[in-house]
């Protein structure tokens, strides 16, 4: 549906009045016996429930208030499962003595008119969602409960359709949408059979600003629509930026986008969703990075000799799990700029820097010819030692010779006659090489001590992941990546080829990246525009759900991000595997088929979602939501519309 037929349908649905409407249509389904602020229970007949397609679990009814005049009140209700009448112990005694008489070859004997007329009437039970009611104004507003209600023959109770469901499932706090960002994302669909479907459809809208800045959740197995969904959010969220839309008075800036791809399936196109790649239909938008070096993609590479923090922050993350001591005392290293003035302390940083570049070269990072320089001291050049005597590299070393020096120092380092301690014993004790050079020093000798045997790993922990440098970049890209985003642009980070150790590394670090930044512009009131960040698979990315530590970035994301102008969405089909922290703070949920009860116990914790329960665990169908948004008080279970590149 083109953007200017959307407004048109929206602005002819803003003029129906719901209860004028709700009254004209012939949509009897029966009349309430029981009613309570939470509960409706009604009796109804098998020919009102037939000459209205049906009366699924899950559909919504209203419950028309029909006392004094003058009152306009609907209840809206959802349907949840039948219930017993009063009267249903006699009927099943009189049913069960007319199958005792009846033969057995004809099915029975025909029942009488009066008998079939009572054997046709059941019980319904109804959850309270809310109320329609007209304001002072006599505009129509909607309450999520009851402030009052009246005996249950007051009421009389109908199944919406066409205009009135329309209505009632696009319902607004502020009323009908129809301005810029609200898009059609699916139809109303009650069940997986749709034998009792009849007419037109009803359309289900949604606002891209229900999404910025906030937390998505998207649940269900997997090939049920979640990634669907995600692109229908991506589209929309690209229409409304930069679109003029006004939040509290400030224009709308255009929204940066960036998705970790674990599966590949936005950055690449694929047969089981032919042409829908979100590349293919921003072409000019979109940037690709992935780990290794492909046609159309920037490579997530660093030139580590160019970015020695964000190298050696990499290179941290990735021996996270290491917990031998002198590791850990490697990936603690302090990289912070010394004072400019401060001369020892700038000589130190330098003499540090060149033992970790001459790691990097025995590790088989290449070296792109640099050369390093760092003081020596004329103690040690004088020392005749080989490899440190007659050696000034202040005046500029290969890393082969660095790495003859740091080897030759350690191996000197305890040697009382040596230069090393003549120099402590000239200082008062300091040595010469911080704590920080020393541990380099360790791990590019592989020995544990100044003059010992070869024994530890030292640098060659850092081969396998060599692959990660590059000499031909000069900028870090988790920088190149925020310029774009703060650009409006959409960025896929392809993670599809890495082990899941390097899909964590990456997506840990452009995401602390983003947060880090967006922080430093919000302390400095900055104007700024929406980053969303989209994680499909986040059971392999986010805390676990009896994870306490709360300040890990995804944790902070959720809680912290709707400040900083940052949306989160993720998705996953393991519910309760995601930290309490994260569902705890998400308004925008997306639902489909979940196998698992332990995951729908989880789920229904939250809203409504227990009354979806059964039905979640027994239909399959691709597509089929329940969907909760932020703006939109009550669940609507849909049909979500599949995602089309513009212009197919």
């Amino acid at each position: 549906m083109e953007m200017q037929s959307i407004f048109e349908e929206l602005k002819q649905l803003a003029s129906v009045d719901l209860f004028v409407e709700s009254r004209k249509d012939d949509a009897f389904v029966g009349r309430p016996f029981y009613l309570d602020f939470d509960r409706l229970r009604l009796m109804s007949n098998d020919k009102w429930k037939h000459s209205v397609g049906g009366v699924p679990a899950g559909a919504f009814l209203l419950a028309l208030y029909n006392g004094e005049p003058g009152i306009d009140e609907a209840i809206l209700l959802r349907v949840l499962r039948p219930t017993k009448l009063p009267t249903d112990d006699d009927m099943v005694m009189a049913m069960v003595d007319h199958y005792k008489e009846a033969p057995r070859e004809d099915g029975g004997a025909p029942l009488d008119s009066y008998t079939r007329a009572e054997f046709q009437f059941s019980g319904l039970e109804c959850r309270v969602i809310g109320t329609f009611y007209r304001d002072t104004n006599r505009a129509t507003r909607f309450a999520g409960d009851l402030d009052n209600f009246y005996a249950p023959h007051n009421y009389r109770v109908v199944k919406p359709s066409g205009k009135v469901l329309e209505y009632i499932v696009n319902f607004r706090e502020d009323g009908i949408p129809g301005g810029k960002g609200d898009e059609r994302i699916g139809r109303v669909r009650y069940s997986s059979s749709l034998r009792h479907h009849g007419g037109d459809e009803v359309p289900v809208y949604v606002s891209a600003l229900d999404f910025l800045g906030k937390r998505t959740a998207l649940f269900g197995m997997t090939r049920t629509g979640k990634s669907n969904s995600v692109k229908k959010i991506i589209q929309a969220t690209v229409k409304i930026g930069g679109s003029g839309v006004k939040i509290k008075d400030e224009t709308l800036l255009t929204v940066g986008q960036i998705i970790f791809d674990i599966n590949g399936e936005y950055a690449n196109a694929n047969q089981q969703d032919e042409g829908t790649a979100i590349y293919e239909q921003y072409p000019l938008d979109v940037t690709r990075y992935s780990v290794l070096e492909k046609t159309g993609f920037k490579v997530m590479k660093l030139n580590f000799y160019e970015s020695v923090v964000e190298g050696h922050s990499l290179l941290a993350s990735l021996l996270g799990d290491d917990t031998s001591t002198y590791t850990r005392a490697f990936c603690s290293i302090d990289w912070t700029e010394p004072d400019a003035t401060d001369f020892s302390a700038t000589t130190r940083h330098a003499v540090m820097k060149a033992a970790y570049l001459a790691c990097l070269k025995s590790a088989g990072y290449g070296d792109g010819g640099i050369k390093v320089k760092f003081s020596s001291n004329k103690t040690i050049m004088e020392s005749g030692i080989p490899g440190l005597g007659g050696v000034d590299p202040s005046k500029g070393i290969t890393l082969d010779d660095a790495i003859t020096w740091f080897s030759a120092a350690w191996a000197n380092y305890d040697d009382q006659n040596g230069p090393f301690q003549a120099l402590k014993r000239e200082k008062k004790g300091r040595d010469w090489a911080d704590e920080d050079t020393q541990t380099l020093m360790r791990f590019l000798t592989r020995r544990a001590k100044p003059g010992g045997a070869p024994n530890e790993a030292g640098y060659r922990k850092l081969i396998k992941h060599r692959d990660l440098h590059t000499s031909s970049i000069a900028k870090p890209f988790e920088d190149e990546i925020i310029e774009l985003l703060r650009a409006g642009k959409i960025v896929i980070l392809d993670l599809s080829q890495g082990d899941p150790q390097i899909q964590r590394t990456y997506s840990d670090r452009v995401s602390r990246k983003i947060f880090v930044e967006a922080m430093d512009r919000f302390i400095k009131n900055q104007q700024t525009n929406f980053i969303q960040m989209y994680f499909e698979e986040a059971h392999n990315l986010f805390p676990r759900k009896d994870d306490k530590d709360l300040t890990q970035i995804y944790n902070r994301l959720a809680k912290e991000g709707q400040k900083l102008r940052i949306g989160l969405c993720y998705a996953t089909q393991e519910v309760s595997s995601i930290s309490s922290s994260i569902l705890k703070n998400t308004q925008n949920w997306f639902v489909s088929h979940l196998n698992n009860r332990d995951e729908l116990r989880e789920l229904d914790k939250y809203y409504d979602f227990e009354d979806f329960t059964d039905s979640l665990r027994r239909t399959i169908d691709k597509g089929f939501i329940r969907l909760k948004t932020d703006s939109n008080t009550f669940i609507v279970p849909i049909q979500v519309d599949p995602f089309k590149v513009m212009g197919s």
